[in-house]
């Protein structure tokens, strides 16, 4: 299925995506360090990449199991064979050390707390036992042999796609066919968000029927909460909510473009024209908190 997908050349116009949205919605602030850093004329480049750069226990407890998960399916597309759990395990620890050895935690570099990567990998072997031992993963290594050439897995790129000739990005996990419908799989290991998850579950519908040319009512999206036990929870996608969410993903893009000088390379208006969060329990949690000076201690 991989040759359905359509390729884009590269453009500068920048292109919608959920978490971009949400970040433009949470700070604009943040929005500019995160997208438009190289503009900014009083702090250092380097200085805000590290910022950007800095991760999160659970962000990276999130990162290294859909990785993990990923080379799992990759392996089951080349290979049928049952699992060596031993060996698994061992390289999960594997892949945690060396994720966590080349990362600077916030909890540290703000808090000073001391980053155990036992204690983060204790909590990646649970999800990971949660997800093995799943009637999902019996289905996996019982149907990889027939059906695995037709996967689609963490596809390359950041899952471009079209909104009515606005671009647009929403990335799938995994991916497959079944008779005559399509499957998609988002694998959770934090908290249920209804509103976020069900809008990410919408996009996810709408780039495969945007690629695979199907129906709503042929696209199946769920939503798999691997912790604290696994849990799938499907949801139904008609027609009439894909054509909402085209125009939501319409006016939300032009939100972001009035907060542009030129639409079409991509150019920021100035960094004071990117207001600081009113909701100041927000800036707690933020990489940047370090560098946003016109913000009174107490509310960093």
């Amino acid at each position: 299925m991989n040759e359905n997908i359509k390729k884009f050349n590269y453009t500068d116009i920048l292109g919608w995506s959920i978490s971009r949205y949400e970040k433009f919605s949470n700070c604009k602030r943040q929005y500019f360090y995160d997208y438009y850093a190289k503009f900014d004329e009083e702090m250092p480049l380097e200085k805000i990449q590290f910022l950007k750069n800095l991760t999160s226990k659970p962000l990276e407890t999130g990162s290294i199991v859909h990785d993990i998960i990923r080379d799992i399916l990759n392996r089951y597309k080349k290979n049928a064979k049952p699992l060596n759990k031993d060996k698994f395990f061992k390289y999960s620890l594997k892949m945690t050390e060396k994720y966590c050895c080349s990362k600077t935690f916030f909890e540290h570099y703000y808090n000073g707390e001391i980053i155990l990567t036992s204690k983060i990998y204790e909590k990646i072997k649970k999800i990971l036992e949660n997800f093995l031992d799943s009637s999902r993963f019996a289905w996996i290594e019982k149907n990889s042999l027939v059906q695995s050439s037709k996967w689609i897995i963490e596809p390359e790129g950041f899952g471009e796609f079209r909104v009515k000739n606005h671009k647009a990005f929403c990335k799938v996990d995994f991916l497959f066919p079944s008779l005559d419908k399509i499957y998609i799989m988002d694998w959770k290991t934090g908290k249920p968000d209804e509103r976020k998850h069900l809008k990410q579950l919408t996009g996810y519908t709408l780039w495969a029927n945007y690629h695979f040319n199907k129906k709503a009512d042929d696209i199946s999206p769920t939503i798999v909460y691997l912790h604290p036990q696994y849990k799938e929870n499907n949801v139904k996608i008609d027609n009439r909510s894909i054509l909402e969410f085209e125009n939501t993903i319409v006016n939300e893009t032009k939100n972001m473009y009035e907060y542009l000088i030129d639409v079409e390379r991509n150019i920021p208006k100035n960094k004071k024209e990117f207001p600081y969060t009113n909701n100041t329990v927000l800036c707690k949690y933020c990489n940047y908190k370090e560098i946003c000076i016109s913000i009174p201690k107490s509310k960093k």
